[in-house]
Protein backbone atom coordinates (compact mmCIF):
# COMPACT_ATOMS: atom_id res chain seq x y z
CA UNK A 1 0.00 0.00 0.00
CA UNK A 2 1.71 3.33 -0.90
CA UNK A 3 1.66 6.03 1.47
CA UNK A 4 0.87 10.21 0.67
CA UNK A 5 2.38 10.74 -2.64
CA UNK A 6 5.78 12.89 -2.91
CA UNK A 7 6.60 15.37 -4.81
CA UNK A 8 8.09 14.74 -8.06
CA UNK A 9 11.71 16.55 -8.87
CA UNK A 10 11.76 19.58 -10.68
CA UNK A 11 14.74 20.59 -12.93
CA UNK A 12 16.03 24.06 -12.58
CA UNK A 13 19.09 25.29 -14.78
CA UNK A 14 22.01 26.00 -13.20
CA UNK A 15 24.97 26.71 -15.71
CA UNK A 16 26.39 26.21 -19.32
CA UNK A 17 30.27 24.62 -19.56
CA UNK A 18 31.76 24.54 -22.92
CA UNK A 19 34.96 22.58 -23.01
CA UNK A 20 37.64 22.94 -25.31
CA UNK A 21 39.35 19.80 -26.52
CA UNK A 22 41.42 21.20 -29.76
CA UNK A 23 41.08 19.57 -32.81
CA UNK A 24 43.69 17.01 -33.07
CA UNK A 25 43.03 13.58 -32.97
CA UNK A 26 42.04 12.12 -29.66
CA UNK A 27 43.90 8.66 -28.43
CA UNK A 28 41.82 5.61 -28.73
CA UNK A 29 43.19 1.85 -28.38
CA UNK A 30 41.42 -1.94 -27.44
CA UNK A 31 41.83 -3.43 -24.15
CA UNK A 32 42.89 -6.86 -23.99
CA UNK A 33 39.69 -8.86 -23.06
CA UNK A 34 37.14 -5.75 -23.03
CA UNK A 35 35.19 -5.88 -25.97
CA UNK A 36 35.30 -2.04 -26.15
CA UNK A 37 37.49 0.99 -27.14
CA UNK A 38 39.39 3.00 -24.19
CA UNK A 39 39.61 6.83 -25.65
CA UNK A 40 41.27 9.91 -24.05
CA UNK A 41 40.62 13.53 -24.92
CA UNK A 42 42.59 16.37 -22.42
CA UNK A 43 40.78 19.50 -21.54
CA UNK A 44 42.31 22.88 -23.23
CA UNK A 45 40.22 24.83 -21.06
CA UNK A 46 36.23 26.33 -21.24
CA UNK A 47 33.64 28.60 -20.05
CA UNK A 48 30.59 28.79 -17.59
CA UNK A 49 27.67 30.65 -17.89
CA UNK A 50 24.64 30.46 -15.93
CA UNK A 51 22.25 31.96 -12.83
CA UNK A 52 24.02 29.69 -10.41
CA UNK A 53 27.95 29.61 -11.45
CA UNK A 54 30.51 31.52 -13.71
CA UNK A 55 33.77 30.80 -13.98
CA UNK A 56 36.07 28.50 -16.90
CA UNK A 57 37.41 25.14 -16.59
CA UNK A 58 41.25 25.04 -15.59
CA UNK A 59 43.47 24.29 -18.35
CA UNK A 60 45.08 21.14 -18.40
CA UNK A 61 43.48 20.20 -15.64
CA UNK A 62 42.09 16.52 -16.97
CA UNK A 63 40.43 15.21 -19.55
CA UNK A 64 37.43 12.27 -20.35
CA UNK A 65 38.21 8.65 -20.67
CA UNK A 66 35.16 7.18 -22.09
CA UNK A 67 34.15 4.02 -23.60
CA UNK A 68 33.58 3.46 -26.85
CA UNK A 69 30.98 0.37 -28.01
CA UNK A 70 30.47 -0.80 -31.25
CA UNK A 71 26.96 -0.32 -30.47
CA UNK A 72 27.14 3.30 -31.08
CA UNK A 73 26.91 3.07 -26.82
CA UNK A 74 29.66 5.48 -25.31
CA UNK A 75 30.21 5.78 -21.46
CA UNK A 76 31.95 9.47 -20.26
CA UNK A 77 34.04 9.32 -16.91
CA UNK A 78 35.44 12.92 -16.90
CA UNK A 79 37.37 14.61 -14.03
CA UNK A 80 38.48 17.79 -14.24
CA UNK A 81 38.86 21.14 -12.33
CA UNK A 82 36.56 24.14 -12.71
CA UNK A 83 37.25 27.47 -11.42
CA UNK A 84 34.16 29.92 -10.09
CA UNK A 85 34.69 33.66 -10.78
CA UNK A 86 35.69 34.30 -7.36
CA UNK A 87 38.55 32.19 -7.34
CA UNK A 88 37.42 29.23 -5.55
CA UNK A 89 38.43 25.63 -7.27
CA UNK A 90 35.54 23.25 -8.19
CA UNK A 91 36.03 19.48 -8.56
CA UNK A 92 34.18 17.71 -11.22
CA UNK A 93 33.43 14.19 -11.73
CA UNK A 94 31.68 13.93 -14.78
CA UNK A 95 29.60 10.68 -16.01
CA UNK A 96 27.20 10.25 -18.49
CA UNK A 97 26.01 8.16 -21.85
CA UNK A 98 25.79 8.92 -25.74
CA UNK A 99 24.08 7.12 -28.79
CA UNK A 100 25.21 7.45 -31.44
CA UNK A 101 24.16 5.27 -35.02
CA UNK A 102 27.38 4.67 -37.25
CA UNK A 103 27.25 7.53 -39.25
CA UNK A 104 26.56 10.02 -36.65
CA UNK A 105 29.09 8.66 -34.57
CA UNK A 106 31.87 8.15 -37.29
CA UNK A 107 31.07 11.89 -38.01
CA UNK A 108 31.98 13.03 -34.33
CA UNK A 109 35.05 10.71 -34.89
CA UNK A 110 36.60 13.01 -37.76
CA UNK A 111 35.28 16.47 -35.49
CA UNK A 112 32.20 16.91 -37.84
CA UNK A 113 28.78 17.22 -36.48
CA UNK A 114 26.43 14.62 -37.19
CA UNK A 115 23.23 15.16 -39.79
CA UNK A 116 21.20 13.70 -36.47
CA UNK A 117 22.39 15.01 -32.62
CA UNK A 118 22.94 12.21 -30.79
CA UNK A 119 21.45 11.02 -26.89
CA UNK A 120 23.82 11.97 -24.46
CA UNK A 121 22.98 12.64 -20.93
CA UNK A 122 25.19 13.10 -17.51
CA UNK A 123 24.81 12.63 -14.27
CA UNK A 124 27.74 14.82 -12.34
CA UNK A 125 28.89 15.56 -8.80
CA UNK A 126 31.37 18.52 -7.54
CA UNK A 127 33.38 18.91 -4.77
CA UNK A 128 33.53 22.36 -3.50
CA UNK A 129 35.21 24.19 -0.33
CA UNK A 130 32.93 25.65 2.17
CA UNK A 131 31.81 28.80 1.37
CA UNK A 132 29.83 30.32 -1.29
CA UNK A 133 29.79 27.20 -3.87
CA UNK A 134 29.49 24.25 -1.40
CA UNK A 135 25.88 24.15 -2.07
CA UNK A 136 27.51 22.16 -5.50
CA UNK A 137 28.63 19.23 -3.05
CA UNK A 138 25.06 18.83 -1.65
CA UNK A 139 23.03 18.87 -4.84
CA UNK A 140 22.44 16.35 -7.39
CA UNK A 141 22.57 17.31 -10.78
CA UNK A 142 21.82 15.60 -14.01
CA UNK A 143 22.29 17.22 -17.61
CA UNK A 144 22.21 16.95 -21.61
CA UNK A 145 25.58 17.16 -23.57
CA UNK A 146 26.67 17.83 -26.93
CA UNK A 147 29.82 17.22 -29.39
CA UNK A 148 30.54 20.64 -31.33
CA UNK A 149 33.69 19.83 -33.15
CA UNK A 150 36.82 21.07 -31.23
CA UNK A 151 34.37 21.65 -28.40
CA UNK A 152 31.44 20.33 -26.01
CA UNK A 153 28.86 21.66 -24.23
CA UNK A 154 27.10 21.14 -21.35
CA UNK A 155 23.87 21.63 -19.64
CA UNK A 156 23.45 21.06 -16.00
CA UNK A 157 20.04 21.21 -14.03
CA UNK A 158 20.00 21.00 -10.01
CA UNK A 159 17.11 18.19 -9.24
CA UNK A 160 14.98 20.50 -6.79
Amino acid sequence: MRGEDMRAPALDFAFRIRLEFGSGPRLRFDPAYAGFTRGFVSVLGGTIEGPRLNGRVVSQSGGDWPKLWKSGLVEFEAHYILEADDGTPLYIHNRGIAYAGPEALAALERGEQPAETPYCRITPRFEAPPGPHEWMTRTVFVGTGERRGDHSVFDYYSVA
